[in-house]
Protein backbone atom coordinates (compact mmCIF):
# COMPACT_ATOMS: atom_id res chain seq x y z
CA UNK A 1 0.00 0.00 0.00
CA UNK A 2 1.43 3.96 -0.76
CA UNK A 3 0.90 5.77 2.56
CA UNK A 4 1.24 9.72 2.97
CA UNK A 5 2.96 10.66 6.85
CA UNK A 6 2.91 14.11 7.83
CA UNK A 7 5.06 14.95 10.70
CA UNK A 8 7.13 11.74 10.01
CA UNK A 9 10.12 12.73 11.43
CA UNK A 10 8.83 13.72 14.81
CA UNK A 11 8.41 11.30 17.80
CA UNK A 12 5.38 9.14 17.02
CA UNK A 13 5.87 9.67 12.63
CA UNK A 14 9.48 7.98 12.74
CA UNK A 15 7.89 4.95 14.93
CA UNK A 16 5.10 4.67 12.25
CA UNK A 17 7.23 5.19 9.80
CA UNK A 18 9.33 2.18 11.19
CA UNK A 19 6.71 0.20 11.04
CA UNK A 20 5.06 0.85 7.98
CA UNK A 21 7.96 0.21 5.99
CA UNK A 22 8.35 -2.83 8.03
CA UNK A 23 5.36 -4.36 7.15
CA UNK A 24 6.19 -3.48 3.51
CA UNK A 25 4.12 -0.36 2.70
CA UNK A 26 5.70 2.41 -0.03
CA UNK A 27 5.70 5.62 2.39
CA UNK A 28 5.89 8.83 1.58
CA UNK A 29 6.59 11.71 4.24
CA UNK A 30 6.69 15.29 3.75
CA UNK A 31 9.83 16.69 4.81
CA UNK A 32 10.02 20.45 6.20
CA UNK A 33 14.34 20.60 5.96
CA UNK A 34 17.16 18.58 5.33
CA UNK A 35 17.44 17.41 8.52
CA UNK A 36 13.66 16.17 8.47
CA UNK A 37 14.24 14.40 4.85
CA UNK A 38 17.15 12.30 6.35
CA UNK A 39 15.56 11.21 9.51
CA UNK A 40 12.61 10.27 7.02
CA UNK A 41 15.49 8.40 4.89
CA UNK A 42 16.36 6.85 7.78
CA UNK A 43 13.13 5.31 8.87
CA UNK A 44 12.24 3.36 5.12
CA UNK A 45 10.35 5.96 3.78
CA UNK A 46 11.20 8.19 0.79
CA UNK A 47 10.60 12.52 1.79
CA UNK A 48 8.62 14.98 -0.26
CA UNK A 49 10.03 18.17 0.02
CA UNK A 50 7.48 21.14 1.47
CA UNK A 51 5.36 21.99 4.40
CA UNK A 52 1.51 22.33 5.67
CA UNK A 53 1.57 25.37 3.79
CA UNK A 54 2.51 24.04 0.44
CA UNK A 55 -0.96 21.99 -1.21
CA UNK A 56 0.79 21.11 -4.71
CA UNK A 57 3.69 19.31 -2.80
CA UNK A 58 1.51 17.52 -0.81
CA UNK A 59 -0.90 16.44 -3.08
CA UNK A 60 1.93 15.33 -5.40
CA UNK A 61 3.44 13.18 -2.90
CA UNK A 62 -0.25 11.43 -1.66
CA UNK A 63 -0.66 10.62 -5.98
CA UNK A 64 -2.11 7.12 -5.52
CA UNK A 65 -1.77 6.96 -1.67
CA UNK A 66 -4.83 4.53 0.05
CA UNK A 67 -3.85 6.75 3.21
CA UNK A 68 -2.93 9.98 4.67
CA UNK A 69 -1.51 9.95 8.43
CA UNK A 70 -1.29 13.08 9.31
CA UNK A 71 0.30 13.86 12.53
CA UNK A 72 2.19 17.20 12.16
CA UNK A 73 1.33 19.97 14.28
CA UNK A 74 2.89 22.89 16.62
CA UNK A 75 2.68 21.72 20.06
CA UNK A 76 4.61 24.34 22.03
CA UNK A 77 2.39 25.34 24.77
CA UNK A 78 3.15 29.22 24.61
CA UNK A 79 3.32 29.57 20.89
CA UNK A 80 1.80 32.98 19.38
CA UNK A 81 -2.06 32.33 18.16
CA UNK A 82 -1.26 33.38 14.82
CA UNK A 83 1.62 30.44 14.18
CA UNK A 84 -0.89 27.83 16.36
CA UNK A 85 -3.58 28.49 14.07
CA UNK A 86 -1.21 28.54 10.99
CA UNK A 87 0.23 25.64 11.66
CA UNK A 88 -2.55 23.42 13.43
CA UNK A 89 -5.76 24.71 11.97
CA UNK A 90 -4.63 25.66 8.27
CA UNK A 91 -2.23 23.02 7.53
CA UNK A 92 -5.06 20.57 8.60
CA UNK A 93 -7.28 22.75 6.02
CA UNK A 94 -4.34 21.98 3.07
CA UNK A 95 -4.13 18.25 3.98
CA UNK A 96 -7.50 17.93 3.30
CA UNK A 97 -7.61 19.69 0.07
CA UNK A 98 -4.19 18.22 -1.19
CA UNK A 99 -6.58 14.88 -0.47
CA UNK A 100 -9.16 15.99 -2.51
CA UNK A 101 -6.95 16.82 -5.47
CA UNK A 102 -5.35 13.51 -5.06
CA UNK A 103 -8.42 11.24 -4.50
CA UNK A 104 -7.35 9.53 -1.54
CA UNK A 105 -9.63 8.21 -0.03
CA UNK A 106 -9.05 8.23 3.99
CA UNK A 107 -7.36 10.09 6.86
CA UNK A 108 -6.21 9.42 10.15
CA UNK A 109 -5.63 12.42 12.44
CA UNK A 110 -3.30 12.27 15.28
CA UNK A 111 -5.54 14.47 17.85
CA UNK A 112 -4.97 14.86 21.80
CA UNK A 113 -6.84 14.42 24.76
CA UNK A 114 -5.64 18.37 25.64
CA UNK A 115 -8.69 19.35 23.35
CA UNK A 116 -11.13 18.45 26.04
CA UNK A 117 -8.82 21.12 28.40
CA UNK A 118 -11.11 23.63 29.57
CA UNK A 119 -12.41 24.88 33.12
CA UNK A 120 -13.28 21.42 34.61
CA UNK A 121 -10.63 18.45 35.15
CA UNK A 122 -11.04 15.65 32.47
CA UNK A 123 -12.20 13.03 34.63
CA UNK A 124 -12.80 9.71 33.04
CA UNK A 125 -13.64 11.33 29.70
CA UNK A 126 -15.57 8.88 26.56
CA UNK A 127 -15.63 10.26 23.68
CA UNK A 128 -18.67 12.30 24.40
CA UNK A 129 -17.58 14.42 26.14
CA UNK A 130 -18.43 18.12 24.44
CA UNK A 131 -15.80 20.73 23.67
CA UNK A 132 -15.21 23.54 26.25
CA UNK A 133 -16.61 26.80 25.31
CA UNK A 134 -13.01 28.36 26.51
CA UNK A 135 -10.46 25.91 25.89
CA UNK A 136 -7.05 26.39 27.87
CA UNK A 137 -4.44 27.13 25.76
CA UNK A 138 -3.60 27.89 22.51
CA UNK A 139 -2.53 24.20 21.50
CA UNK A 140 -6.18 23.57 23.17
CA UNK A 141 -8.01 25.07 20.96
CA UNK A 142 -6.31 24.76 17.36
CA UNK A 143 -6.59 20.98 17.97
CA UNK A 144 -10.10 21.01 18.78
CA UNK A 145 -10.49 23.62 16.18
CA UNK A 146 -8.49 21.13 13.43
CA UNK A 147 -10.58 18.18 15.17
CA UNK A 148 -13.82 19.87 13.81
CA UNK A 149 -12.51 20.34 10.34
CA UNK A 150 -11.43 16.78 9.90
CA UNK A 151 -14.79 15.63 11.31
CA UNK A 152 -16.83 18.21 8.83
CA UNK A 153 -14.59 16.41 6.00
CA UNK A 154 -15.78 13.32 6.17
CA UNK A 155 -18.04 11.92 3.64
CA UNK A 156 -18.52 9.43 1.04
CA UNK A 157 -15.29 9.86 -1.00
CA UNK A 158 -13.11 10.96 2.19
CA UNK A 159 -13.09 8.72 4.99
CA UNK A 160 -12.21 10.59 8.52
CA UNK A 161 -10.67 9.38 11.52
CA UNK A 162 -9.60 11.17 14.53
CA UNK A 163 -7.73 9.90 17.30
CA UNK A 164 -6.66 11.21 20.55
CA UNK A 165 -3.42 9.43 22.63
CA UNK A 166 -3.06 10.79 26.04
CA UNK A 167 0.47 11.62 27.50
CA UNK A 168 2.74 9.89 24.93
CA UNK A 169 5.84 8.49 25.94
CA UNK A 170 8.45 6.28 25.07
CA UNK A 171 12.06 5.55 23.63
CA UNK A 172 12.89 9.31 21.42
CA UNK A 173 10.31 11.26 22.68
CA UNK A 174 11.90 15.06 23.15
CA UNK A 175 9.28 16.90 25.27
CA UNK A 176 8.02 16.26 28.54
CA UNK A 177 10.71 13.57 29.45
CA UNK A 178 14.17 15.52 28.89
CA UNK A 179 12.30 18.71 30.53
CA UNK A 180 11.61 16.95 33.70
CA UNK A 181 15.08 15.67 33.99
CA UNK A 182 16.64 18.78 33.53
CA UNK A 183 14.35 20.38 35.74
CA UNK A 184 15.26 17.75 38.19
CA UNK A 185 19.18 18.34 37.53
CA UNK A 186 18.28 21.86 38.04
CA UNK A 187 16.53 21.62 41.25
CA UNK A 188 13.14 22.66 40.14
CA UNK A 189 11.21 19.67 39.84
CA UNK A 190 8.44 20.29 42.58
CA UNK A 191 5.21 17.86 42.33
CA UNK A 192 1.72 19.97 42.03
CA UNK A 193 -0.50 18.26 45.08
CA UNK A 194 2.11 15.41 45.65
CA UNK A 195 1.40 14.22 42.32
CA UNK A 196 -1.02 11.87 44.32
CA UNK A 197 -3.65 12.12 41.46
CA UNK A 198 -4.53 9.49 38.82
CA UNK A 199 -3.28 9.79 34.81
CA UNK A 200 -4.21 7.88 32.00
CA UNK A 201 -1.67 6.83 29.40
CA UNK A 202 0.06 5.85 25.98
CA UNK A 203 3.19 4.25 24.58
CA UNK A 204 4.20 5.11 21.23
CA UNK A 205 3.61 1.44 19.75
CA UNK A 206 0.51 1.79 21.20
CA UNK A 207 -0.24 4.67 19.78
CA UNK A 208 1.03 3.35 16.30
CA UNK A 209 -1.34 0.29 17.01
CA UNK A 210 -4.25 2.42 17.46
CA UNK A 211 -3.30 4.35 14.03
CA UNK A 212 -3.34 1.08 12.03
CA UNK A 213 -6.53 -0.20 13.21
CA UNK A 214 -7.98 2.82 12.62
CA UNK A 215 -6.93 3.27 8.89
CA UNK A 216 -7.90 0.03 8.39
CA UNK A 217 -11.68 -0.84 10.40
CA UNK A 218 -12.42 3.21 11.78
CA UNK A 219 -15.83 4.42 10.19
CA UNK A 220 -15.61 7.88 9.04
CA UNK A 221 -16.35 10.76 11.17
CA UNK A 222 -15.39 8.32 14.35
CA UNK A 223 -13.37 9.48 17.26
CA UNK A 224 -11.22 7.61 19.64
CA UNK A 225 -9.15 7.80 22.91
CA UNK A 226 -6.38 5.43 23.10
CA UNK A 227 -4.32 4.78 26.35
CA UNK A 228 -2.04 1.88 27.96
CA UNK A 229 -4.73 0.96 29.78
CA UNK A 230 -6.30 1.65 33.35
CA UNK A 231 -5.03 4.91 34.90
CA UNK A 232 -2.44 4.87 37.33
CA UNK A 233 -1.07 7.21 40.16
CA UNK A 234 0.55 9.99 38.00
CA UNK A 235 3.45 10.46 40.98
CA UNK A 236 3.98 6.52 40.97
CA UNK A 237 4.64 6.66 36.82
CA UNK A 238 6.38 9.99 36.62
CA UNK A 239 9.26 8.78 39.52
CA UNK A 240 9.49 4.96 37.39
CA UNK A 241 9.86 7.60 34.36
CA UNK A 242 12.35 9.60 35.52
CA UNK A 243 14.11 6.39 36.97
CA UNK A 244 14.81 5.29 33.99
CA UNK A 245 16.84 7.59 33.29
CA UNK A 246 18.84 7.35 36.43
CA UNK A 247 16.70 10.58 37.83
CA UNK A 248 15.20 10.85 41.72
CA UNK A 249 12.42 13.72 41.44
CA UNK A 250 12.04 13.94 45.02
CA UNK A 251 8.71 15.07 47.14
CA UNK A 252 9.35 18.45 47.44
CA UNK A 253 5.65 19.75 46.33
CA UNK A 254 3.18 22.48 45.72
CA UNK A 255 -0.11 23.41 46.54
CA UNK A 256 -2.73 23.36 43.10
CA UNK A 257 -3.55 27.06 43.63
CA UNK A 258 -0.17 28.30 43.64
CA UNK A 259 1.15 26.38 40.66
CA UNK A 260 -2.37 28.30 38.98
CA UNK A 261 -1.11 31.71 40.49
CA UNK A 262 2.75 30.95 38.92
CA UNK A 263 1.65 29.64 35.91
CA UNK A 264 -0.44 32.83 35.33
CA UNK A 265 2.14 35.32 36.57
CA UNK A 266 4.45 33.78 34.40
CA UNK A 267 2.57 33.94 30.97
CA UNK A 268 1.62 37.59 31.85
CA UNK A 269 5.08 38.08 32.04
CA UNK A 270 5.84 36.88 29.02
CA UNK A 271 3.39 38.40 27.15
CA UNK A 272 3.78 42.03 28.16
CA UNK A 273 7.79 41.84 27.70
CA UNK A 274 7.30 39.75 24.61
CA UNK A 275 9.83 37.26 25.98
CA UNK A 276 10.97 34.50 23.57
CA UNK A 277 10.52 30.45 24.29
CA UNK A 278 8.37 29.36 27.48
CA UNK A 279 7.31 30.33 31.04
CA UNK A 280 8.63 27.85 33.44
CA UNK A 281 5.06 26.97 34.35
CA UNK A 282 1.82 27.55 31.98
CA UNK A 283 -1.58 27.18 32.77
CA UNK A 284 -2.07 24.45 30.22
CA UNK A 285 0.34 22.49 31.92
CA UNK A 286 -1.30 22.87 35.45
CA UNK A 287 -4.88 21.69 33.51
CA UNK A 288 -3.01 18.65 31.74
CA UNK A 289 -0.27 17.58 33.78
CA UNK A 290 -0.60 19.08 37.39
CA UNK A 291 -3.95 17.44 38.12
CA UNK A 292 -6.15 13.93 37.41
CA UNK A 293 -6.45 13.33 33.65
CA UNK A 294 -7.97 10.24 32.43
CA UNK A 295 -9.72 8.82 29.41
CA UNK A 296 -11.64 6.09 28.63
CA UNK A 297 -10.97 4.22 25.46
CA UNK A 298 -13.50 1.11 25.70
CA UNK A 299 -15.16 2.13 22.33
CA UNK A 300 -10.98 1.81 20.57
CA UNK A 301 -11.29 -1.62 22.00
CA UNK A 302 -15.03 -2.78 21.12
CA UNK A 303 -15.15 -0.90 17.88
CA UNK A 304 -11.23 -1.70 16.63
CA UNK A 305 -9.81 -4.34 18.16
CA UNK A 306 -7.12 -2.35 19.80
CA UNK A 307 -5.53 -3.73 22.79
CA UNK A 308 -2.77 -1.35 23.65
CA UNK A 309 -0.30 -4.57 23.28
CA UNK A 310 2.80 -3.02 25.16
CA UNK A 311 2.29 -2.77 29.05
CA UNK A 312 3.24 -0.23 31.00
CA UNK A 313 6.23 -2.19 32.64
CA UNK A 314 7.55 -3.38 29.10
CA UNK A 315 8.00 0.05 27.91
CA UNK A 316 9.55 1.04 31.02
CA UNK A 317 11.98 -1.77 30.89
CA UNK A 318 12.61 -0.85 27.24
CA UNK A 319 13.37 2.77 27.90
CA UNK A 320 15.98 1.69 30.83
CA UNK A 321 17.71 -0.16 28.30
CA UNK A 322 17.20 2.99 25.43
CA UNK A 323 19.87 5.14 27.54
CA UNK A 324 20.07 8.44 28.84
CA UNK A 325 17.69 11.18 27.05
CA UNK A 326 18.81 14.96 26.13
CA UNK A 327 18.23 17.19 28.77
CA UNK A 328 15.46 19.66 27.50
CA UNK A 329 15.44 22.95 29.76
CA UNK A 330 13.86 26.32 29.62
CA UNK A 331 15.91 29.50 30.40
CA UNK A 332 14.89 31.10 33.13
CA UNK A 333 16.15 33.97 31.99
CA UNK A 334 14.95 34.23 28.67
CA UNK A 335 16.49 36.61 26.11
CA UNK A 336 14.13 39.78 24.74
Amino acid sequence: MKIFVTGGSGFIGRRLLQLLSERGDEVFALARSPESASVISDHGAHPVSGDLGNVAAMAEGMRDCRVVFHLAANVRGFAPLADMLRDNVEGTENVLEAMRRADVPRLVYVSTEAVLAGPHPILNADENRPFPRKPVGHYSLTKGMAEKKVLAASSSALSTVVLRPRLVWGPGEKGILPRLVDAVHRRRFRWIDNGRYLTSTCHVDNVCEGMLLAAEKGPSGAVYFLTDGAPVSFRNFITTLLRTQRVEPGGKSISPLLAKIIARAGETVWKIFRFKGEPPLSVSAVRLLGEEVTVNDQKARRELGYQGKLSREAGLRELMAAGQVERKSIDPVPAR
